[in-house]
């Protein structure tokens, strides 16, 4: 595993990090879950700046500011509702690139993800965790000048069980 990649058992919500990656419906509006947490935590100015991005298609990403959140940048994503098909693979990899790739461009060092399409979207957890750090780790190889911090927030035990266990 990448030495710039470190899996925590904590909230997204809470990171230090200058970006942080919201799991967002496609209205970018708020909803459930982390996208709820994000929104309450940031504030009423995050939903006025979503309302004028237009909504975000499945496997592409928006940025908006973090507002009242110690991250400087909230990057929504909209993972897609899992199928079983391997549309929902290359949907899901477009992602974490896409999320990776608006960091890079805003100048962030530091991005911290939480587990895209895991919940009400029903990904298993264990391939979306191997897109997830498989994705990540190509885009840093693809990316070897980049001082750049990535972290995995896993929310339960469960979900961290399946990192690090995935990591080893």
């Amino acid at each position: 595993m990448d030495k710039r990649i470190h899996i925590v058992r904590d909230s997204v919500v809470w990171q230090d990090t200058d970006a942080i990656v919201n799991a967002a419906n496609s209205s970018l509006l708020g909803g459930g879950g982390v996208d709820g947490a994000i929104h309450a935590a940031a504030g009423p100015l995050l939903v006025k700046e979503c309302a004028t991005l237009g909504g975000c298609k499945t496997g592409e990403a928006k940025i908006t500011k973090g507002y009242k959140l110690k991250a400087k940048y909230v990057i929504h994503t909209v993972g897609p509702v899992y199928s079983g098909t391997d549309r929902d693979r290359t949907l899901l990899s477009s992602c974490y690139t896409n999320c990776l790739n608006l960091a890079l461009e805003n100048g962030c060092k530091s991005i911290s993800f939480c587990c895209i399409s895991t919940g009400v979207y029903r990904y298993p957890l264990k391939e979306a965790t191997e897109i997830a750090l498989s994705t990540t780790e190509n885009w840093l190889e693809d990316h070897p000048e980049t001082d750049f911090e990535v972290r995995f927030c896993c929310y339960s035990d469960r979900e961290y069980f399946v990192y690090k266990n995935y990591c080893s």
